[in-house]
């Protein structure tokens, strides 16, 4: 079936809406833990997929994106059962023996699955097509599909530009190539890696500058050999033995920093406000948002440090804040690139100027979420500058508010300004809350136990 003639995706929620507006609460207090990590739930999975025997996850992301990548790997040939909330068993089929889809692979919004899974077919001798709602159909996919295309895959019919729906036919002897990724992704990173699982010798990556490395240590923790070093000032040469046996885990997925950010920057900028937040990851490729938090004035405070399935977990412990503006550098991006939203909010609170360098990843996420940003900050009468690929807030430690919030079906969006309405002065309203369900699926349920005033 030609891809133009391919029917819209079943996940397109684009005529879906739930508004809801977030009224200025009294404060956030308690303790609670945010879902599982979605980076680390994707991966789970897939790497689950490529290994031979039942691997055991605790505490799975059961969001949106990372069921359709559940929903891949079934088709891929892996058996997987639920066994209660969070609690999942993925029965691989190896490296090399991976099934051919009989029908398209939908993956609703979730970029990181679609790339990384396009990683993993790429290794393959298959033909596979990819597909996904409105939004993901409007992403760019070939900063993925030129690397593995090194490797043997072939791309037979895609959308102009690259995008969905995308039919891919994997290499039957995939080659190991060295590859410098052209701008900081760790999903374009994990996809060459995923592929060279299936390719004789070395592959090696090169990153001018760091991303997250959940790939690295989890194909680690399952038995292969890789090998990373300091590359440049900022980057990585990572190294990685085609064809290993991989060995089934038992795993347990720390709390998501990214989901986290939004309870977290609440906590700062409602007043009495005192959280605790359990078992977050804190890999230090994922902590910038707290970095730069800490150096705003925020009160974060680390209980009981300690490391699970070689990541490290620690406790969080924050109360409300004076926030003052900082410099963000660009070299920060990577470890932060989904927080910058809700960053751009607790920022509108803070005293000063704050300036967010090097955000040209933003343009190409769910949304531009530069351009999303920015119009949210308009409607609530905070005063900013967009500088080619920065984003200046000059905030004045309160936020007027009483604005509605266009989310353009993106999740983060949506739950950033939810937390600016919190604490600003008049309600803030957002068009759509549906996609919500992507990445934190009892958000306003959780925000609401802690004392969160959404209606």
């Amino acid at each position: 079936m030609p891809v133009a003639s391919m029917k819209p995706s079943v996940t397109d929620k684009s005529q879906i809406s739930a508004h809801i507006v977030a009224h200025r609460s009294a404060s956030i207090k308690g303790r609670a833990r945010v879902p599982g990590d979605k980076s680390i739930s994707h991966r789970a999975l897939l790497i689950g997929l490529l290994t031979v025997g039942e691997t055991s996850i605790e505490g799975i992301l059961e969001g949106e994106d990372v069921l359709a990548t559940a929903r891949a790997c079934k088709q891929f040939g892996a058996a997987i059962a639920r066994n209660s909330p969070g609690s999942w068993r993925v029965s691989g089929v190896g490296i090399g023996s991976l099934l051919e889809p009989t029908s398209a692979l939908d993956f609703g919004n979730s970029g990181t699955g679609v790339r990384l899974a396009m990683g993993v077919a790429a290794g393959h001798p298959i033909e596979v097509v990819f597909d996904g709602d409105a939004s993901l159909r409007r992403r760019p996919m070939r900063r993925v599909l030129e690397p593995i295309m090194r490797m043997g895959a072939e791309v037979l019919e895609q959308i102009d530009g690259a995008r969905l729906p995308v039919r891919l036919k994997g290499a039957r002897d995939p080659i190991p190539i060295q590859y410098e990724t052209p701008v900081p992704s760790a999903q374009v990173k994990s996809a060459v890696l995923f592929c060279a699982l299936a390719a004789p010798g070395e592959t090696i990556v090169i990153e001018r500058e760091a991303t997250r490395d959940h790939t690295e240590r989890m194909l680690r923790a399952f038995g292969a050999t890789i090998g990373i070093e300091r590359y440049s000032e900022h980057g990585r040469r990572i190294v990685l033995q085609g064809r290993p046996e991989l060995a089934p885990q038992k795993l347990r997925v720390p709390a998501d920093p990214s989901s986290a950010a939004f309870p977290l920057v609440a906590a700062l900028v409602v007043p009495d406000s005192d959280l605790v937040l359990e078992g977050m990851l804190a890999n230090p490729l994922r902590t910038g948002l707290v970095e730069t938090l800490k150096e705003m004035g925020a009160s974060i405070e680390e209980l009981d440090r300690r490391e699970e399935n070689g990541e490290p977990i620690v406790d969080l412990r924050m109360r409300h804040s004076s926030l003052r503006g900082v410099e963000v550098p660009a070299s920060r991006a990577p470890s932060m690139i989904d927080e910058y939203p809700v960053l751009a909010v607790a920022a509108s609170f803070a005293a000063g100027t704050t300036i967010m360098r090097g955000l040209s990843e933003l343009r190409v996420k769910e949304s531009d979420r530069l351009a999303a940003v920015a119009a949210g900050l308009a409607a609530n009468g905070v005063a900013y500058e967009i500088a080619g690929d920065n984003l200046i807030v000059h905030g004045n430690g309160r936020v007027a508010g009483g604005g509605e919030v266009e989310t353009h079906m993106d999740h983060r969006i949506a739950m950033s300004f939810l937390v600016m309405g919190l604490a600003s002065e008049k309600p803030v309203m957002i068009d759509d809350a549906s996609f919500v369900a992507t990445s934190f699926p009892d958000f306003t349920g959780l925000m609401r136990k802690l004392g969160a005033d959404f209606r």
